[in-house]
C-alpha cells in the first residue's frame, strides 16, 4: 500500500487521530458534552462525537448556511469531493457568495467532527446522515426524496426492467445494472433535456410542482395519460398503494444542481432602522435605569412587612401578582418581570417559615446602602447571567401546568447567550442608531435556524428570548430608544461568553456604573412644601429623606416630580416609629426650601396631642386612659360594638379581640391610641422589621456541560492523548493487536516476571487494570519497583506516578521497540 494511500483516514477515530493538540482542544470547546466525563482514548472520542444526543445538539449550533452545507452532504453519496457539494450548493450556474462562504462552512463542519476525510472524500457522520436524508416521515429541509436506488428497492425485476426500456435504454441482465442506467440517465444533463423534450406539458407541470419538494403525490388507480407517461419512465416512482415520488436525481436536474431553492451563504445584515444622537440615547437609558430602581425599591417597600404567602407548589399566585402590579401601577407582565429581576439579584426570596412568604434579604438593606449607579450595575449584572426567563409567566409547561412568577419551570439555559447575542448585534451599529427589531430577529434566526417546528403554532424560543431581550433593555436602561447606550456597550463585557465566563466581566460592570452614574440625577436634601398638606420633591432624594418622608406623608404622584400627602394615618404612623411632634417640626423645618405651612404644623400638634392618650394592651387586649370621659365616649360610641368593649376600671377598658384588631379599630374611630408592652411602655413599631435569613441568588441553570476552561482542556487532551498510545500501542508479543475492549491476559508468575524485568530495563509496558468499582482499562507503565504485592510505576496515560496492586492487573505485554 502507498504512503499516499495509507494516510487516507478510514473511520472519524483515524481522523481525529490525524488531528493536532489545538485542533483536539477546539472540537472540545466546541462540544463540551465531548468530556464529561472524560473519555479514555480517541476510539471512544469518536464513538461519543457520533451518538444522537450529541450530534442533534452540534447541529442544533450551526448557522443556517453550515447547516444547507450538512443537509446538502446528507442527500450527496457517501463519500461526497467537494466539487460535488459545491455544486449542491450552488447549482449549474454557480453562485459567487457559496464559492466564498464553502470553506468556511465545510470547516466548521470539520472541526466539529460532523465530517471527516479530505476534500476529496468527504464523509458526513452516521448518525447526521440519519437525522439529516429526507425519508417519507421526517421530510428534508431540502425538498427532495429518495434516490432512484431507494425508490426502486421494492419493484420487482421485469418493472425495473420495463422503465428502463421506455426510457430508451437498452435491457441489462439484473435489476441492479437497470437501476445503475436509470440513475446515470437523470444525472446526464443533456440526456434528460432530450427525454423531457418529448414529455407532455401536463407532465412538466406535475414536474414543476413537486421539483421543490414535498415530493410525494398522489395517483389513481387509473392515472392519467400524462402521469403514466411519467411513471413508465421512471421519472415518478411508486412508493406505496396511491403514492407516488420524485426521485432525488430527477428533481436536482430540474432544479438546475441545486439543493436547497435558496441557499443563504450570507447572514442577512442588521440594517439601522433610526440614528439618535448618542447624548439622547444615553439619556433615556438613564432615566430608565432610575425608573427601573425606582420600582424595585417601590416592590421591596411593598413587601417590607413580609410579601405575599409561598404557593404549595412555589412561586406566586395569580391574585397576589394583581395586587403587585395595582401597587406598582404596571400591568401584570412588567410586575412579573420586576418580581423576578429583583430575586435573580438576591435583593428577594422565601422567608422559610412554617407560613412561608416572600420577603427582602438582608442584602437588600446592603444594596439599598450603596449609589444609585451601583445599584443599577448589581441589577443589569444579574439580568444578563438569569435564566429565569419572565416572558414565559402565564404560559404553560410541557406537563399542562401553569408557570407562575417566582415559581418552577422559568429557567431556559439559551436565554443568556441570546442576550448577549442581541447586545452585541446592537454594538456592532455606530452610536446612537437603533435597528429595526425584525432585521435583529432574522439575524439571530439565521445563526440559529429552526430545525422542527413549534408544535403549538408558536415563535420559536430563541425569537420569543429576543424579543423580551430588546424589550427588557429598553425597560432596564441598557438600551435608550432601541439603541445601546454607552453603559449598556460597556456593560456587554459582562454578559457570559459562549467559551466561558468573562474573566473582566467585573471591570466591565464597574466601567458601566462608572459612566452611567454623571448621567443619574443627583439626589436633592429638600422638598417644598405646599399649603394643601402636601410635600413635592423636584428630583430624586437622599436616602435618609426620601426613608423619612415615605414614613410621614403618602407618596400621591409619581414622576419627574414626586408628590407627597400628609395625613393623620400618616403622621401617626411616624409617631408609632417613635419620633415626636417636636422631632418632625425640626425635620419639616430643616429639609423644606419653603415655610412649613401652618395647617400641616396644626396637624402634626393635634395628632400628637392625642397619640398615646389611649394605651392598648394584652388583655386579650385592654385599653386604659387617664381621662375616663374619653372611655365613656368611646363606650358610647355605637360604631365600637363590635369590638365588645367592657370597663374593668374607671380608666380600663377590656376586649376579647386582640391588641392589634383593638387599634386598628380605634383608629377607624378617629383616635390615636399607642401600643404598650406587658411593662406599660410604648411600643415603637418601624415598617423594615421583616427579612429572609441570609439567602444566595439562584443560580443560573448552564444548558449543558460548561465550558471547559484552557486547564481542563489541556489535561483532557493529554489524557486522550495517553490513552489512545495505551489503546495503539504495538506489542511484542505474536498476534493481532488487542483492540479497545480487549485486556491482556497472563499468569500471575509471568506478570510479575515481566514487571521485575522492566524495572531493570526501565522499559515501558501494557498493562490490563481492574479497579476496585471494577472498571477496566489499559494503560502504558514505567516500573518503578515491585514490592509487597504493589508495582509503583510512571503512568503515562495520567502522567504521574502510581501504585498498582499485583492482583488487580490482568496481564502485562511489552511494547515494540518502535
Amino acid at each position: 500500500m502507498s504512503p499516499e494511500a495509507s494516510s487516507v483516514p478510514r473511520s472519524l477515530a483515524e481522523a481525529l487521530r490525524a488531528r493536532d493538540d489545538a485542533s483536539l482542544a477546539a472540537l472540545l470547546r466546541d462540544r463540551p458534552d465531548l468530556i464529561a466525563p472524560v473519555p479514555t482514548d480517541l476510539t471512544q472520542l469518536a464513538t461519543r462525537a457520533g451518538t444522537r444526543a450529541s450530534v442533534l445538539r452540534a447541529l442544533e449550533h450551526l448557522d443556517r448556511f453550515t447547516l444547507q452545507t450538512a443537509q446538502a452532504l446528507a442527500v450527496a453519496p457517501d463519500p461526497a469531493t467537494y466539487d460535488t457539494l459545491h455544486e449542491l450548493l450552488a447549482g449549474d450556474d454557480g453562485d459567487p457568495a457559496v464559492d466564498e462562504a464553502l470553506p468556511g462552512a465545510v470547516a466548521a463542519l470539520r472541526r466539529q467532527a460532523l465530517i471527516w476525510g479530505d476534500d476529496d472524500r468527504l464523509h458526513l457522520v452516521r448518525t447526521a446522515r440519519e437525522l439529516l436524508a429526507p425519508s417519507a416521515q421526517h421530510p428534508s429541509p431540502t425538498g427532495l426524496g429518495p434516490t432512484v436506488r431507494e425508490a426502486t428497492s421494492g419493484m420487482s425485476p421485469g418493472r425495473v426492467q420495463q422503465i428502463v426500456n421506455t426510457a430508451g435504454l437498452p435491457s441489462t441482465h439484473d435489476p441492479v445494472s437497470a437501476v445503475t442506467a436509470l440513475t446515470g440517465l437523470f444525472a446526464d444533463r443533456k440526456r434528460m433535456d432530450a427525454l423531457l423534450d418529448g414529455a407532455p406539458e401536463a407532465a412538466r407541470e406535475v414536474l414543476t410542482r413537486l421539483m421543490w419538494g414535498p415530493p410525494y403525490g398522489q395517483v389513481t388507480a387509473d392515472p392519467a395519460t400524462h402521469l403514466r407517461w411519467l411513471l413508465d419512465r421512471g421519472l415518478l416512482l411508486p412508493t406505496a398503494p396511491g403514492t407516488v415520488v420524485l426521485p432525488r436525481e430527477v428533481a436536482l436536474h430540474l432544479r438546475g444542481g441545486r439543493a436547497h431553492r435558496v441557499p443563504e451563504p450570507v447572514p442577512p445584515a442588521v440594517e439601522p432602522a433610526v440614528a439618535h444622537a448618542p447624548q439622547i440615547v444615553d439619556a433615556t437609558g438613564a432615566g430608565q435605569a432610575y425608573t427601573a430602581l425606582a420600582t424595585i425599591e417601590d416592590l421591596l417597600k411593598h413587601w417590607d412587612q413580609g410579601g405575599p404567602a409561598v404557593l404549595r407548589a412555589g412561586g406566586l399566585s395569580v391574585r397576589d401578582l394583581k395586587r403587585t402590579a395595582v401597587a406598582l401601577d404596571a400591568p401584570e407582565p412588567l410586575a412579573a418581570f420586576w418580581i423576578e429581576l429583583a430575586y435573580a439579584a438576591g435583593l428577594l426570596a422565601s422567608d422559610g417559615a412554617a407560613d412561608e412568604r416572600y420577603a427582602p434579604t438582608p442584602a437588600y438593606d446592603t444594596w439599598l446602602e450603596r449609589p444609585v449607579a451601583e445599584r443599577w450595575g448589581r441589577l443589569a449584572a444579574a439580568w444578563l447571567a438569569a435564566t429565569r426567563t419572565a416572558g414565559l409567566i402565564g404560559g404553560r409547561d410541557i406537563k399542562d401546568r401553569a408557570l407562575s412568577t417566582l415559581g418552577p419551570g422559568l429557567d431556559r439555559s439559551a436565554a443568556p447567550e441570546v442576550r448577549h447575542r442581541v447586545l452585541t448585534l446592537l454594538a456592532g451599529l455606530p452610536a446612537g442608531v437603533a435597528p429595526a427589531p425584525e432585521a435583529v430577529l432574522s439575524r439571530l434566526t439565521w445563526e440559529r435556524p429552526l430545525r422542527t417546528p413549534q408544535r403549538d403554532g408558536t415563535e420559536d424560543l430563541r425569537v420569543r428570548l429576543a424579543r423580551w431581550a430588546l424589550s427588557e433593555a429598553e425597560l432596564l436602561g441598557v438600551t435608550g430608544r432601541g439603541a445601546l447606550s454607552s453603559h449598556g456597550r460597556a456593560l456587554l463585557g459582562a454578559a457570559p461568553d459562549p467559551e466561558g465566563a468573562s474573566p473582566a466581566a467585573g471591570a466591565s460592570t464597574a466601567t458601566a456604573v462608572g459612566l452611567l452614574a454623571p448621567l443619574l440625577p443627583e439626589p436633592l436634601d429638600h422638598v417644598l412644601l405646599q399649603a394643601d398638606l402636601t410635600a413635592v420633591a423636584p428630583g430624586p432624594l437622599l436616602r435618609p429623606l426620601a426613608e423619612t418622608l415615605g414614613v410621614l406623608a403618602d407618596v400621591e404622584s409619581k414622576g419627574g416630580a414626586t408628590v407627597y400627602r400628609f395625613t393623620p394615618a400618616s403622621v401617626r404612623r411616624a409617631l408609632d416609629a417613635g419620633q415626636t411632634a417636636a422631632d418632625l417640626h425640626a425635620f419639616l423645618a430643616q429639609h423644606s426650601r419653603t415655610p412649613v405651612p401652618q395647617p400641616l404644623a396644626y396637624l402634626i400638634d393635634d395628632v400628637a396631642r392625642r397619640h398615646g392618650h389611649l394605651r392598648v394592651g394584652v388583655a386579650s387586649a385592654y385599653v386604659r386612659c387617664d381621662d375616663d370621659a374619653v372611655l365613656n365616649e368611646i363606650i358610647a360610641d355605637k360604631r365600637a360594638g363590635a369590638l365588645r368593649l367592657r370597663r374593668l376600671a374607671p380608666t380600663v377598658l377590656a376586649a376579647p379581640c386582640d391588641p392589634a384588631t383593638l387599634l386598628e379599630g380605634l383608629r377607624a374611630l378617629g383616635y390615636a391610641p399607642a401600643a404598650e408592652s406587658a411593662q406599660g411602655d410604648v411600643l415603637i413599631v418601624r415598617s423594615d422589621t421583616h427579612r429572609t435569613p441570609p439567602r444566595t441568588a439562584p443560580e443560573p441553570v448552564p444548558e449543558g456541560p460548561p465550558p471547559a476552561d484552557t486547564v481542563l482542556l489541556t489535561a483532557a487532551v493529554r489524557a486522550i492523548r495517553a490513552g489512545d498510545l495505551a489503546a495503539t500501542a504495538p506489542l511484542k508479543a505474536p498476534g493481532p493487536a488487542p483492540t479497545g475492549a480487549d485486556l491482556p491476559r497472563t499468569s500471575a508468575a509471568d506478570t510479575l516476571a515481566t514487571m521485575q524485568a522492566a524495572v531493570m530495563t526501565g522499559e515501558a509496558v501494557w498493562i490490563g487494570y481492574v479497579n476496585a468499582d471494577g472498571a477496566a482499562s489499559q494503560r502504558v507503565v514505567a516500573p518503578i519497583r515491585v514490592e509487597g504485592g504493589f508495582v509503583t510505576a510512571y503512568d503515562h496515560t495520567a502522567d504521574e506516578v502510581r501504585t498498582y496492586p499485583l492482583h488487580r492487573i490482568t496481564g502485562v505485554a511489552e511494547l515494540a521497540e518502535d
